[in-house]
């Protein structure tokens, strides 16, 4: 397929194109230029997208997508493992349902891409899947990265659950020591793992550890090829988030941030992202009474690098555009909120190599608005993840 006579946000080195085009091959962006540079003519079944605004498609860096699923109750609850505090061996590309309807409302509104997994009911979650919102209705299919994340929670939402059980963890305390155990037992047994290897062939041979599912599944983390994505509305659960990732040496990425914004300078020197959302909520719960839409703007000119999520289905996915709209009426600009939900959100998602802009060689997941990407008003004339057409 081509589209042209397009205005193209690249989101990259390229910038934007006012009168571009973009050809697309075997599902992969195969060209992107001007159209003085397009020498063969159009087809009859190519996308003139005159007066349109073209977009890489919409990133969510943090939902649940599929795991609350459209119109069920407790059928279609499977984010929350309420039964162990630690639970990083849970999978979501296990708990998933594609078929949710929710998806395909996403992909219509050009989010084509997502992360999503279990919610924040234990401190030690579970692992994150990034993925498509539209193609096959086999969830393996669609992946992009599993895992993509380890899921942690910090602050109101442990303390509830267990304290609804009468079990620990009841206390910001306790959690936390939930964490940093877990963490430090799988540190141990990669050392003991390590130890055994290399006395093998040797008089003091070893016995290889017992095998721990939950530590094998936080192996990747501690050797730094996975995020930890932790949970923190308040200031002090940022701080016991980035407290948590400096002493295990862990990459982390902030999830909701609320009170980010109030510390934003401190946050400055250590460098790690945010993903500021649900922006269109209320305070329902004590934790978020300083919750403000000029959050992401105060993080973004620290140097904070940000992205902004629904955290569906506290927001409906397809109001991700809309979300980041709020962000620049709070004081983000314009580009920067575009990058929040483009190439910054694969950045921060580790999955900028398939998607985020409209490059050679990614990805053709691509969203074709009648007006700008924040407007309320704008409507999708044409979305392509991996190619495909999505029906609108």
């Amino acid at each position: 397929m081509l589209i042209y006579n397009a205005k193209i946000y690249t989101m990259s080195e390229a910038g934007v194109i006012d009168n571009g085009f973009i050809l697309v091959e075997n599902g992969k962006i195969a060209r992107v230029g001007k159209m003085a540079e397009l020498s063969t003519p159009p087809a009859r079944d190519d996308f003139n997208a005159f007066g349109m605004n073209v977009y890489p498609g919409f990133i969510d860096v943090h939902t649940h997508l599929g795991m609350w699923e459209d119109g069920l109750g407790f059928e279609g609850a499977d984010g929350n493992e309420i039964t162990d505090p630690s639970t990083p061996q849970l999978r979501a590309i296990d708990g998933v349902n594609p078929n949710d309807y929710c998806f395909l409302e996403g992909a219509r509104a050009g989010v084509t891409s997502i992360l999503t997994g279990v919610g924040s009911a234990n401190p030690v979650g579970g692992e994150f899947a990034a993925m498509k919102t539209f193609g096959s209705r086999r969830i393996d299919k669609r992946i992009i990265r599993s895992p993509a994340a380890i899921k942690f929670a910090l602050g109101e939402n442990p303390k509830k659950c267990y304290n609804d059980r009468d079990e620990a963890p009841t206390t910001r305390t306790a959690t936390a020591a939930v964490i940093r155990e877990q963490l430090y037992k799988t540190r141990r047994y990669m050392q003991d793992i390590i130890d055994y290897e290399s006395s093998l062939g040797t008089e003091n041979e070893g016995s290889m550890p017992d095998f721990d599912m939950k530590c094998e599944a936080l192996m990747p983390l501690l050797k730094g090829k996975v995020k930890a994505h932790f949970h923190c509305h308040r200031a002090d659960d940022i701080f016991t988030a980035v407290r948590l990732a400096k002493e295990f040496d862990i990459k982390c990425v902030l999830i909701h941030a609320t009170e980010g914004g109030l510390i934003a300078d401190e946050l400055g020197e250590d460098g790690f992202p945010c993903v500021v959302g649900p922006v269109i909520a209320d305070r329902c719960k004590p934790e978020l009474s300083r919750q403000s839409i000029e959050n992401a703007a105060r993080l973004h000119k620290a140097g904070i690098d940000v992205a902004i999520c629904t955290d569906h289905p506290e927001n409906p996915i397809q109001y991700l555009p809309l979300a980041a709209g709020v962000c620049i009426k709070g004081g983000l600009d314009k580009e920067a909120a575009l990058a929040a939900i483009t190439i910054g959100a694969a950045k921060i998602a580790g999955i900028e190599d398939r998607v985020g802009s409209i490059e050679v060689g990614k990805d053709a997941d691509i969203a074709v608005l009648d007006g700008e990407f924040y407007d309320v008003l704008t409507t999708a004339k044409l979305v392509l993840v991996d190619g495909y057409e999505v029906r609108l």
